[in-house]
């Protein structure tokens, strides 16, 4: 009895004691757990998120390009790629020859691969392959355990609704090269384009935007297991053209197969309405890669399917730089708008006979007539007059020859030789020269959207700049309104001079372009034709008074034309070049008053509440 109950005792000590123990033990994990569970929770927290989570930079959505009034020119749309992280793959060369088996990649991807790998932070991710098919992705879905690292995304790829029609004007977009991915981390982001041309170059660092970034749970493996944040990032902002997408489709119509080019401004804002060029390309090409046989076609193509003519193409503008000839013998007093000179139909000068056009023999004429009937013989007169220097005073006045501050890159001055400019070259100066420099023959050369420019600043005597930007994100651009350019520095009474000559070319039926004229009721256009010489003829050829027209296409003269409406109250101007078109009167002419009369009839200044009331509230739309 007393050894059982002496049993029970010890027995009872050795239970509180280990159950002493066991508390100890599990107060202890308990204070453990509640240390790491609760009071280090962040630390800890923070720490496995390192281990799981990664982390890189997306590529903005482009800012859009519209017309002025809301119409897409450069947009975007969505499709699927393919992304690389180097950081995420023990064994890149392998996760590469697993993703070739199913998605087969070319020798230059490989090669471009390659170097990106070698260029980019292990964080940044590279491009395996764009555009993927349906059947792709869901390989790659399929096989996701053999390939760590490999993301398929959604991307934007750049697209231009208008396509050819706008190409040189918008632009286009292209791949950075591997200098510039390398000098900036965010050009290497996959998606990421660089505008190479027009508005999409000359805007670039408005419509890129900024990067966002994406958050994903990866395993052990480096399989993603969940997407944890994501970020869009800043979208690039809208840029609003000042360009009318309804008048630019009619000015390509206008073009056809034609070589050429013409712009339409607003005469008193300066706003680039339209601008085209024939023939033209697709931008939508570049976003992609252009193909090899393409790009062969273009620079074989004597037609310069990827210049922009309108403002970098140059051009010997023949008899719409008579304008300019009147205007500076007038400043300087060499002509008056009664000044009567004799056409014989020829000026000897010299042993040289310069030819009136078609040998005509216009008579005593002044200023007005010689515009209105387009006489050489009057020009070569007022030019030996006037001088070569005095011209190019007046045509730089007028935006020939200059830097019009164009917010369109690559845009040409033009050229207006002087006697300090062909002394520096070597060149000397005879009197022969300023006789074809008094009809735009010679070294002369110049832009459409110079020549555009020159009969707008005379329709109006403002010194009106042209250019493209109408709204950045909202905000108007400088240059909306007529009060925002000064006046020309020259004389109303000489304007008006030449305002009546061009409206005679026109609406009188001796006038070279009267053919031409506008049917609108009680609205007229005022404008100049030129036929410019692309090939110099012989003497023989000269005296035979041959005809142009039976020469070889590229052999014949250029066509232009430029004019202004309406003449009462100049609001559109334009100027159209037809490259080998024979006679301006006849080539160019035609689409002048063709574009005019859109331009008067839909308005699309007038439409734009910021620019004033429309020209006439009684001329139906087309």
């Amino acid at each position: 009895m007393k050894r059982e109950q002496k049993h029970r005792t010890a027995f009872s000590r050795r239970a509180l004691m280990l159950g002493a123990a066991q508390f100890g033990i599990f107060g202890a994990l308990a204070a453990r757990l509640y240390k790491l569970q609760v009071l280090e929770h962040g630390k800890y927290a923070l720490l496995a998120q390192a281990n799981s989570i990664s982390e890189r930079l997306t590529a903005p959505e482009r800012g859009l390009i519209t017309d002025r009034f809301g119409v897409i020119l450069a947009g975007n749309q969505q499709h699927w790629r393919a992304l690389f992280m180097q950081a995420l793959a023990p064994e890149p060369n392998t996760v590469l020859d697993n993703f070739n088996k199913l998605v087969p990649l070319s020798e230059d991807e490989r090669a471009r691969i390659a170097i990106d790998l070698g260029n980019r932070p292990k964080y940044i991710p590279v491009l395996l392959k764009d555009y993927l098919k349906w059947p792709e992705m869901a390989a790659l879905e399929v096989n996701t355990p053999n390939l760590p690292g490999v993301i398929v995304e959604a991307g934007a790829s750049r697209v231009y609704p208008l396509g050819p029609a706008l190409a040189h004007a918008v632009g286009y977009v292209a791949r950075p090269d591997q200098a510039e991915a390398k000098g900036d981390t965010i050009l290497a982001l996959p998606g990421m384009r660089i505008g190479r041309t027009g508005v999409e170059a000359g805007q670039d660092d408005v419509l890129r935007g900024s990067p966002g970034f994406v958050q994903t749970e990866t395993n052990v493996h480096g399989e993603a297991v969940r997407q944890v944040a994501h970020d869009n990032g800043t979208a690039g902002q809208t840029v609003t053209l000042t360009i009318d997408a309804g008048l630019q489709n009619l000015a390509v119509q206008s073009l056809g197969s034609q070589a050429g080019a013409l712009v339409v401004l607003d005469a008193q804002s300066g706003e680039i309405l339209a601008l085209a060029n024939s023939p033209s390309f697709d931008p939508a090409l570049f976003d992609k890669g252009v193909p090899n046989s393409i790009w062969q076609g273009w620079m074989s193509d004597p037609a310069h399917p990827l210049l922009n003519k309108a403002t970098a193409g140059l051009f010997a503008p023949g008899s719409t730089f008579k304008p300019t000839v009147t205007l500076a013998a007038m400043k300087h007093g060499s002509l008056t708008a009664d000044t009567v000179l004799y056409c014989p139909g020829y000026l000897d000068l010299g042993n040289h006979r310069f030819w009136c056009d078609n040998h005509v023999a216009h008579g005593h004429i002044t200023v007005t007539t010689a515009l209105q009937v387009s006489c050489d013989v009057f020009f070569y007169q007022v030019a030996l007059g006037v001088g070569v220097d005095r011209m190019a005073e007046m045509a730089n006045q007028l935006g020939i020859g200059v830097d019009l501050g164009l917010d369109l890159p690559s845009a040409s001055p033009g050229l207006v030789p002087t006697l300090g400019w062909a002394h520096s070259r070597g060149i000397h100066w005879a009197q022969g020269n300023t006789v074809v420099q008094g009809i735009g023959q010679g070294y002369t050369q110049v832009t459409p959207i110079a020549l555009a420019t020159m009969i707008a600043r005379v329709a109006t005597g403002l010194v009106v700049g042209p250019h493209i930007t109408r709204r950045i994100g909202g905000v108007l651009q400088p240059g909306a309104m007529a009060a925002d350019w000064p006046a020309l520095d020259i004389d109303d009474r000489h304007l008006a001079v030449l305002r009546q000559g061009l409206f005679e070319v026109v609406n009188t039926p001796a006038g070279t372009a009267y053919n031409a004229r506008l049917t609108l009721p009680n609205i007229q256009m005022a404008g100049k034709t030129g036929t410019a010489q692309v090939h110099d003829n012989t003497a023989a050829e000269k005296a035979k008074n041959f005809n142009d027209a039976t020469m070889a296409w590229a052999d014949r003269p250029n066509g232009l034309f430029v004019g202004f409406a309406p003449y009462d109250s100049p609001r559109y101007a334009t100027a159209v070049i037809i490259e080998h078109g024979l006679w301006g009167a006849s080539s160019a002419a035609p689409i002048a008053r063709d574009l005019l009369t859109y331009a008067i009839t839909n308005d699309p200044a007038g439409r734009d509440a910021p620019l004033g009331q429309k020209i006439s509230d009684t001329v139906a739309p087309l």
